[in-house]
């Protein structure tokens, strides 16, 4: 079957074009489109001779755009992503959900079940192509601003950034868990000061948890000592358990290792971890993407927050 044109050109000849241009490389274009190198510069070539301009030199080690290429290829992204929308706003209507949703997760995130729910929304929609990436909370919220991703889960910190809107899925305290041979064992409750100038286990710069040591610490006038750090909450709550220093948890993880660790409330205003999906405040532009962001929400709203 033929592909769709446009005057004398075909979208396939865009699609080449483009994934050259990214791939700064016929065989690698060929690899990633799943179609023989060949065919993909035959098509290039009757796309150059269809404007009556080269659109590559091909002279040097890697294929580099020409002025006329780099003036092109803006253009030829536009078209290929209205013909993707074109086909999406028929599927939609006639109730069939296809194309791709960009989901995004923050690291070290124990506290929010988004695996099962991207298995359930992959059996009920499987025509729909998910990716999912991880990243800290302030990327992942740049990149559901600028359209990157559609939806994410990230961490909030005091303040809600513009341009984004939220479901709080999870909104928990947060303690100071501790071995038992440690000497903030047997209090119930401490003020941050508590950990100042201590060896701290910390989950990565970026991480919500990480976040609010931080906060809490400079309101109180100084900066945590982070002596180990790692990326994994369960791996956290296991060297604070062996006695390599103490650690910020949410209550219900140190809860869940009561036998290993002993958890000190904050004391004050205490410490909150707070979880949230995220899109842009528009709503996301793509149906597929629409139709997960509804999927999501009322998935997490079937489970039971930790207060």
């Amino acid at each position: 079957m033929p592909s769709p044109t446009l005057g004398g050109m075909e979208l396939r000849q865009l699609e080449y074009f483009v994934a050259v241009a990214d791939e700064a490389s016929f065989t690698k274009a060929a690899a990633k489109l799943f179609v023989a190198q060949p065919g993909v510069s035959a098509q290039v070539r009757r796309l150059e001779r269809e404007l009556g301009q080269p659109l590559f030199d091909r002279s040097g080690p890697t294929v580099r755009l020409t002025d006329v290429g780099e003036a092109v290829l803006g253009y030829a992204r536009a078209v290929l992503d209205g013909a993707a929308m074109v086909r999406l706003a028929v599927d939609e209507f006639a109730g069939l959900v296809r194309g791709r949703v960009a989901v995004g997760m923050v690291r070290a995130c124990s506290s929010v079940e988004l695996p099962p729910v991207l298995a359930d929304f992959h059996q009920d929609y499987p025509g729909v192509e998910i990716t999912l990436s991880e990243d800290d909370s302030d990327r992942l919220l740049g990149a559901v601003i600028s359209g990157r991703l559609d939806v994410a889960v990230v961490a909030l910190t005091e303040e809600e950034p513009d341009g984004v809107a939220l479901d709080v899925i999870v909104d928990e305290e947060l303690v100071i868990a501790v071995s038992s041979g440690d000497r903030l064992a047997g209090a119930g409750a401490v003020g941050i000061e508590a950990l100042r100038g201590r060896g701290l286990v910390s989950l990565p710069k970026g991480t919500g948890m990480r976040a609010c040591l931080e906060r809490a610490c400079a309101a109180a006038g100084f900066e945590p000592r982070v002596a180990l750090e790692v990326s994994n909450p369960a791996m956290l709550a296991d060297l604070a358990a062996r006695g390599l220093g103490p650690a910020i948890l949410p209550a219900s993880l140190a809860a869940e290792r009561a036998e290993n660790l002993t958890a000190v409330r904050v004391s004050g205003p205490g410490l909150r971890g707070r979880m949230a999906l995220a899109w842009r405040a528009g709503g996301p532009s793509s149906p597929a993407a629409r139709r997960f962001l509804d999927y999501a929400r009322a998935a997490f709203a079937a489970v039971e927050q930790r207060v």
